[in-house]
């Protein structure tokens, strides 16, 4: 299935419908705002303001949302109210979408909005986002995993068409390791550490994680920081704001995520970053299930095991095993 037709599953899917999406600017709802501002009947962008996000945020969506002419609304959450989030345990990308997506439903029935929705995608379910989990116990439409699009095939739509959108939305709180507290002071640093390094380098992309006495600098363009000793003056402000250490991590990111599988001799095995919840998986899978154990679920081509390996097996071609594969990833329940 070509990139074309997959777009063309979103519209039918959009299409007529009054819709509401969780909308942060960023390139999987700029996508689906902007498809649905060309086939819903009504379109309500909504966004959270959290008081986590990076600077500019709240004024790109504004900027989004009124270049489509779609209705947006801010809904203002201090999570820094929220003693439970801030304790900053493993579960707080859950209980942040949580927070988030209770709000958003609640405005979107309020409003009248039949069909709420999110930009999660394919490639979101063979990474380690628990908040997923939240989309599924919610209720919530995810007509991108429907239509099996990629990050890498949103952001080819999204340049190819010229649609303007944020490749920097995702909170500060997860740049500070989990299990120590995120606080006003740590969130401040970071905030303004990112912004120096993007206003002083032509990085898009920029995180600092926060490890305390260590700070580690995470973008899109090592060439950008390295050229003309950029480093020295970045490590000597990032010193100034209060790290002892300043490091670059010497991967780039890479927001091209996309799916690929080890296929050869009718087979193929994948790792998921994370394990199988097989009781919750099984009554998602209940009438495709030819055995089971303790460990694992044996369904027609597949096997899913706990440990989060799925093997396929009696697979024609690379495409059917990808295939398979991709219409299980929805039916999965992880653990978190």
């Amino acid at each position: 299935m070509n990139l074309e037709e997959k777009i063309e599953i979103v519209k039918n899917i959009l299409k007529d419908k009054k819709v509401a999406i969780g909308f942060s600017g960023g390139a999987d709802s700029t996508l689906i705002a902007y498809l649905s501002s060309k086939v819903a009947k009504d379109t309500l962008a909504i966004t959270i303001d959290n008081h986590l996000l990076p600077s500019n945020f709240i004024e790109n969506t504004k900027k989004v949302a009124e270049s489509f002419g779609i209705n947006h609304e801010i809904i203002d959450v201090n999570f820094y109210e929220k003693e439970y989030f801030l304790s900053n345990d493993s579960r707080r990308c859950y209980t942040c979408r949580n927070l988030m997506y209770s709000k958003i439903e609640q405005l979107a029935r309020k409003r009248g909005f039949d069909f709420i929705c999110d930009g999660n995608n394919i490639s979101d379910l063979v990474v380690d986002r628990p908040g997923i989990l939240v989309t599924y116990k919610k209720g919530f439409n995810t007509p991108f995993i429907e239509a099996k699009l990629t990050s890498k095939d949103i952001h080819e739509y999204l340049n190819k068409n010229n649609i303007p959108y944020s490749r920097s939305t995702t909170c500060l709180a997860t740049r500070i390791p989990t299990d120590t507290p995120t606080t006003k002071e740590k969130i401040s640093k970071i905030s303004y550490c990112e912004d120096y390094i993007q206003e002083n380098t032509g990085c898009e992309i920029v995180k600092v994680r926060n490890l305390g006495k260590f700070g580690i600098i995470e973008v899109d363009n090592l060439d950008e920081i390295l050229k003309n000793n950029k480093f020295n003056e970045i490590n000597d402000e990032l010193k100034k704001q209060g790290f002892k250490k300043v490091a670059l991590n010497l991967s780039e990111i890479d927001d091209d995520e996309y799916i690929s599988i080890d296929y050869h001799d009718n087979s193929f095995s994948y790792q998921l970053p994370f394990t199988i919840n097989l009781e919750n998986t099984q009554e998602l899978l209940e009438k495709e299930i030819i055995s089971k154990t303790d460990h694992g679920i044996k369904i027609e081509n597949l096997i899913i095991n706990e440990n989060g390996l799925i093997n396929g097996y009696d697979l024609e071609d690379y495409e059917s095993a990808l295939d398979s594969f991709m219409n299980l990833l929805p039916k999965l329940r992880r653990n978190i």
